[in-house]
C-alpha cells in the first residue's frame, strides 16, 4: 500500500494530547489490574496489536498509533504489568520489577482473549508491531504459536542487551548474585537516582531525535504518575533468563510466523547482530537495519523514520 505517513522531513511531532478517543481500560492479569486501550481506523483493513518497550506507556505511541490507523488498522494497545497506567508491583511504583517473564506471557494472553479477539472476524488474524521488550514477549507468544498473528514487525527487538562495556558474562553473573542473597526488588546499580524528568538529552541513549525526546519528557512533566526510572534486580535476571531460553538452539526454527525485525544501526541498548542472526534462522524471518538509527525507531528523526514505514509497508503489504 501507498506510505501514508512515512515522510514526513520538516513536520512537527505528534502532540501526545492529539490522539483521538483516548478512553482507557483496565483488565487483569494474573495478579495485576492492566491499563489497555483501543483505537479504530475509520475504514479498517484489520487489527494491529502495538507492544511497547520495558518503561513506555500507551500515550507515548499516539504519534506511531495514528500511523497505523491511517495505514487503515485499528489499534489495541497496553501498558504491562509494573509500568505505565498499569498496576506497580513494588511500594516504590519507580521501580519496574517482575519475577518471571511468564508474567508478561499471561499479560499479552489477557489482552489477545479480553480485547484483541473480540476486534476480530471471522478467520482473521491480527498483525503485530512490537518494540525491545515488546518484541521479546511477542516472540515467546509466536513461539507458543506461531498462527496467532498473519505477520509481525519487530522494532530493536530484545533478543540480547548491551553490556555497557563491561564483560558479557558480568552482568548475568551479578544480577543472579543479587537475586540470591534476597536484593531481587532492589534498583539495578545507577537506576534509583535515574529519572525521565532530569535526564538530560546529551546523555540519553535511544534516539536522535530532540523533539520526540522532549515530547515525552513534556509529557512525563505533566503525568510523572506514568514514569519509572528503570528495572530491578529481579526484572533483570528475568530477562537473561528469558533471553536464554529464545537463543536456545531451535527455538527461533520453531517459530513459523512471517517475522520481519528492524534493527538500529547504532542500538546500545538491544544488540542488533543477535536480532539479525535469530531473524536469519526464522523459517519466515527478515531482517533489515537502518543506518544512524538508535534504539527508538519510531521515536526518532523523519528520516529514519520513513525508512521504517517504507519497510512496514512493503513487509505487511506483502502479507496481508
Amino acid at each position: 500500500m501507498d506510505n501514508v505517513a512515512g515522510n514526513t522531513a520538516g513536520v512537527e511531532p505528534k502532540s501526545m494530547s492529539a490522539a483521538p478517543d483516548f478512553a482507557p481500560r483496565f483488565i487483569e492479569s494474573k495478579g495485576a489490574r492492566l491499563r489497555v486501550a483501543v483505537f479504530e481506523a475509520k475504514a479498517p483493513r484489520g487489527v494491529c496489536v502495538l507492544l511497547s518497550g520495558q518503561t513506555e506507556f500507551i500515550e507515548k505511541y499516539f504519534e506511531v498509533i495514528d500511523e497505523l490507523r491511517g495505514r487503515g488498522f485499528s489499534v489495541a494497545t497496553m501498558d504491562w504489568r509494573g509500568q505505565g497506567g498499569s498496576d506497580r508491583l513494588l511500594p516504590n511504583p519507580r521501580e519496574g520489577h517482575v519475577g518471571d517473564f511468564s508474567d508478561y506471557d499471561a499479560d499479552l494472553n489477557a489482552l489477545m482473549e479480553n480485547i484483541v479477539t473480540p476486534m476480530l472476524a471471522d478467520g482473521e488474524a491480527p498483525i503485530a508491531l512490537a518494540h525491545s521488550m515488546g518484541g521479546h514477549i511477542l516472540l515467546r507468544a509466536l513461539h507458543a504459536r506461531s498462527s496467532a498473528f498473519s505477520a509481525c514487525v519487530l522494532s530493536g527487538p530484545m533478543i540480547r542487551i548491551s553490556s555497557r562495556g563491561e564483560p558479557a558474562w558480568l552482568v548475568p553473573l551479578v544480577s543472579a548474585v543479587m537475586n540470591a542473597i534476597g536484593r531481587s526488588k532492589d534498583f539495578v546499580f545507577g537506576m534509583a537516582h535515574r529519572d525521565a524528568l532530569t535526564l538530560p538529552f546529551a546523555r540519553q541513549i535511544v534516539t536522535s531525535d530532540p523533539a520526540r525526546f522532549a515530547r515525552t519528557r513534556d509529557f512525563l512533566e505533566a503525568h510523572p504518575d506514568l514514569r519509572i526510572n528503570g528495572p530491578s534486580w529481579g526484572w533483570l535476571a528475568a530477562a537473561f533468563r528469558s533471553m536464554a531460553e529464545i537463543n536456545a538452539p531451535g527455538y527461533a526454527q520453531a517459530i513459523t510466523t512471517p517475522v520481519l525485525i528492524i534493527g538500529a544501526g547504532t542500538d546500545r541498548i538491544c544488540l542488533s547482530g543477535a536480532a539479525e542472526n535469530f531473524a536469519t534462522r526464522m523459517p519466515k524471518g527478515r531482517y533489515l537495519e537502518i543506518a544512524g538509527a538508535e534504539h527508538e525507531m519510531l521515536m526518532e528523526q523523519d528520516s529514519i523514520r520513513a525508512q521504517f514505514w517504507n519497510a512496514f509497508d512493503a513487509f505487511i503489504g506483502a502479507k496481508k
